[in-house]
This record gives structure tokens, sequence and C-alpha cells, in this order.
């Protein structure tokens, strides 16, 4: 990520900070929080360890994830909650009978799911297990789990047989949550085995809607997932006409 923290910070400014980096984008590694903090692995790492022993955070080989994201879906752990809500009504809106819609993982597109109209007669195909789980209660949505290796970090599926999966279908829609997303550099993440899959969705979907909550705008993770004009729809809590989303505009991408 491009943001960087001041430097020589008390612990207590540290560790907030990781959380919110964690609030925003799921997953912070120790490389990349050694370099934003300007503190050593063995600062970063005890940070982590005495954040874990509090329950804030999940700590995962290289760094750690936010609690919501490793499964803990109850509403008082999800970062932003209102606002995800307002990007979920707006997604369903995109949503029709008949469609074939392809999703990633994230707390977002649990809230999208939890929206659909009861009636609604569609097919998901989903490579997120805890996506996959959240649409089988729903009473009349089939549900395709496209398989293979799990990532234990991102909750989803990675590797060559999902990809070769994915090569082989076609969906009206391509619904993902980001962790980075810029006007000038578009889709990012910080996990390159994600970056890959989600690159294979792209190529099987004849659209792409983008959810992201408006925090994450102007981020830049390593791994470049598609450029702004592949976006064909953003949608953030905000509205269309905010001016934190011009440079958006300009870029040719869609508002919602």
């Amino acid at each position: 990520m491009h943001k960087v923290a001041t430097p020589l910070l008390l612990k207590k400014e540290r560790q907030d900070f990781i959380i919110k980096e964690l609030n925003l984008h799921n997953k912070v590694l120790s490389s990349d929080l050694c370099s934003q903090l300007n503190v050593s692995e063995d600062t970063i790492r005890r940070d982590l360890n005495e954040l874990a022993e509090n329950g804030k955070l999940v700590k995962v080989h290289g760094g750690a994830l936010s609690v919501s994201y490793s499964g803990n879906s109850s509403e008082d752990v999800i970062y932003a909650r209102e606002q995800k809500l307002t990007i979920a009504r707006k997604a369903v809106s995109l949503i029709q009978d008949g469609m074939l819609i392809l999703t990633s993982g994230g707390t977002t597109l649990r809230e999208v799911i939890k929206l659909l109209p009861k009636d609604l007669n569609a097919t998901f195909c989903t490579v997120s297990l805890m996506t996959a789980e959240e649409l089988l209660k729903h009473p009349n949505i089939e549900v395709i789990f496209i398989g293979g290796k799990l990532s234990k970090d991102a909750k989803i599926c990675v590797g060559g047989d999902s990809i070769l999966k994915l090569g082989e279908m076609s969906f009206d829609l391509c619904m993902i949550g980001t962790n980075g997303i810029d006007a000038r550099f578009g889709v990012t993440d910080s996990d390159l085995e994600v970056v890959q899959v989600k690159k294979a969705m792209l190529r099987a979907s004849k659209k792409l809607v983008v959810l992201s909550i408006s925090e994450k705008l102007n981020t830049v993770c390593r791994g470049g997932i598609c450029k702004p004009n592949e976006i064909d729809y953003l949608i953030t809590e905000l509205d269309e006409h905010a001016k934190e989303l011009e440079s958006y505009h300009q870029a040719g991408i869609k508002l919602l």
C-alpha cells in the first residue's frame, strides 16, 4: 500500500494504524508494516502478537487478518457496516432474474447476498467458501462453488485448477470486493494468488462490478488486477456526484 504512517509512533498509535489497515484491506503483511511504520520486524511481531492475544486480529504467517475476514461475520465486528449496507442496496439493483453471476468473497458481498429478494431466481458462482455458505441460505438461488486449492489467508479458491474452471464459463456479471482501488491504477490486491484468480474472473465475465467503501479510494496494493477502463461499475456508499469520485468519473467508470 502507498499510504505511509508518521515514523516513530507510540505503541498505541502503531497498533491503531495496524487495525485501521486491517479494517480497510482485510490483511496486512509484516514487511509492509515495517516500511510504513519505520520500525523493526521484532517491533511489528510484538504488536501483532499483543493484538492477537486481545482478539483484535488473527495472526498468520507473514502478517495478520482482520477478525471479520477470518470468518467471524457477527455484525459487531464488521467494519463500516452501514456503508457496506448502502453499497449492498445499490449492488442488488443490478441483479436480475436468470442472470449468471460470479462473485469473490468479503463482508460487503455477504451483505449483498443477505439483501437479495427471496423470489429472485438466478445462479451464483463463487470462489469463496464463506460466500457459498451464505448463498445456500437463499430459497431460490442455484449455487456453484468453483473449488480447488483454498487459500488459508484469503479464504477463496486459488491456483491453476480454479483458473482453468473459470476459463470454461461465461458470466453476465462479476462482483468483487477490492483491497485497493485507484482512478489511475485500477483494482489492486496485496495477495498475488488472489490477483491471478480475480484476473481469471474478469476474463470470464461480460461486466465487472467493483464494490468498495470510500476509505479504500486512492489506495494501491502491489498486484494489479485490472485497469480503470475495465471496470463497468464502481459502487461506493457515496452519492455518484460526490467530489471524491470525480477522478473515477473522468476515467470513464459508471458510478452507483
